[in-house]
């Protein structure tokens, strides 16, 4: 990937890490058949097929954006930040899939590993003294112990 590339899908992630610590809010696309996903171009399972990427984003209007193509019949729909580290992110990581951060409307976005991702909130979180209040875990700081102690 060219590094121009690269450099503004970095500085997506990092923008969805704070305003999602700010608004308490995750994006993603949902239809009846469930929510929107992508294959990894940077990852392969054990079958040499790409992971699979489940989408998010940090706003409405980029989420909307890519209700086009094989998303058109999707609609947006919210999940609160601590539901999102406690059980989506989680299962993400027990599922084997990958996090989709701020895709665009060509595909183009931030694959994070699930516990690299709840490891960038909770440092977020940590760094403004945002409480978040957590049902899974006993606060900020297991979560973040638990998540360290699981991604070796």
């Amino acid at each position: 990937m060219e590094q121009q590339g690269s450099d503004i899908i970095t500085n997506r992630y990092k923008k969805f890490i704070k305003t999602v610590c700010e608004t308490d809010i995750v994006y993603a696309l949902q239809n009846h058949e469930g929510f929107a996903t992508s294959a990894s171009v940077q990852y392969d399972d054990e079958n040499d097929r790409p992971v699979g990427v489940l989408c998010f984003w940090a706003e409405s209007g980029r989420a909307k954006s890519c209700t086009i193509n094989h998303w058109a019949n999707y609609q947006l729909t919210e999940i609160a930040l601590a539901d999102f580290i406690e059980n989506w992110g989680v299962g993400m990581e027990n599922d084997g899939i990958l996090a989709g951060i701020e895709f665009d409307q060509n595909m183009f976005g931030y694959e994070a590993k699930p516990l690299d991702l709840i490891l960038d909130l909770v440092a977020e979180i940590k760094a403004t003294n945002k409480e978040l209040p957590l049902q899974k875990f006993d606060g900020i700081a297991d979560l973040e112990e638990q998540a360290r102690v699981a991604n070796g």
